[in-house]
């Protein structure tokens, strides 16, 4: 495989640091959810498509129609995926869904193992386990499963099932189409999904204050053009379990975004998970990095 022209790794942490800033500009928005996940995406595709057009719109023809169709299917697991978790909001905590989405790379592994038959060592699943158990010490003082919070569980868990496979997509699709193809239809498929939900849950298009447009334009940028747009250009070097894995630096970033921006206090189970989602994180990456080196030297 022809090496990147900049370091993948470099790309996910740029991405995880973009990434949390989601959290915070959600915070600051009035708008509903679904509002703002759709404006995010619009935005971003609108901010894309002179680069899309310009250099990169005759590559749609030589796609391969499964391609297209997989391409097709993960914008709309991605645009699901914000759907079902925002929803999951309804009926469980924050700190509830939060826990059950950071299950992600437990999906990743199985579906690295299955559809690209990618082999773990022992460490390599240790070391992810002990990153989902620093995520959920996070969350734990706030965790709760029962009564109608196990339909929000649930959705959460769906959600979450949803955002793997749409990682999971990119790194088979990744490795034959161009990052700005690929991102832009994506995003775009996904934001015909969410306009049609917007428009079915009757939530109104305009009249929000002029600060939540900013807000819009700040998510199109940075957690997605410089968050998931890297996810989906690192993985066509990098396995989906990376990236998942990386990801469950998110809530450890918001809540240190939080902390300056906002004055929230940072309790100790935060302290102690971040820590704990560090230390694993550092013992998976140190063993990618050596199947990585081997993959260079070839």
């Amino acid at each position: 495989m022809k090496a990147a022209f900049i370091n993948p790794y470099f790309a996910l942490v740029v991405g995880v640091i973009t990434v949390s800033f989601s959290a915070i500009l959600v915070k600051l928005a009035s708008a509903p959810s679904g509002i703002i996940a759709f404006y995010r995406l619009l935005f971003t595709v609108l901010l894309l498509l002179p680069f899309f057009l310009i250099k990169h719109v005759h590559e749609i023809k030589l796609m391969i129609r499964k391609d297209f169709f997989l391409t097709m299917a993960a914008g709309i697991f991605l645009a699901f995926h914000f759907i079902l978790w925002f929803e999951s909001l309804n009926y469980t905590t924050v700190a509830s869904s939060t826990v059950l989405v950071t299950l992600q790379p437990i999906f990743a592994f199985a579906g690295a193992f299955f559809f690209f038959k990618e082999r773990f060592s022992v460490k390599v699943l240790i070391s992810g386990a002990i990153a989902i158990i620093g995520s959920v010490i996070i969350s734990w003082g706030d965790f709760r499963i029962s009564g109608w919070a196990l339909l929000g569980d649930l959705l959460a868990l769906i959600a979450c099932a949803l955002a793997t496979s749409y990682l999971l997509v990119g790194q088979g699709v990744r490795k034959r189409i161009s990052s700005t193809t690929y991102t832009f239809i994506v995003y775009l498929f996904s934001t015909i999904v969410l306009f049609i939900y917007v428009v079915v849950a009757q939530q109104p298009l305009r009249g929000y204050p002029v600060a939540d447009w900013m807000y819009f334009i700040l998510l199109a940028i940075f957690p997605t053009l410089l968050g998931h747009s890297l996810f989906n250009w690192a993985v066509k070097w990098l396995s989906t379990t990376t990236i998942s894995m990386a990801i469950l630096l998110e809530p450890v970033g918001a809540t240190i975004l939080a902390y300056f921006l906002f004055g929230e206090k940072v309790i100790w189970t935060q302290l102690l998970g971040g820590a704990v989602i560090c230390y694993g994180l550092i013992m998976f990456l140190c063993e990618e990095r050596k199947q990585y080196k081997k993959v260079e030297k070839r």
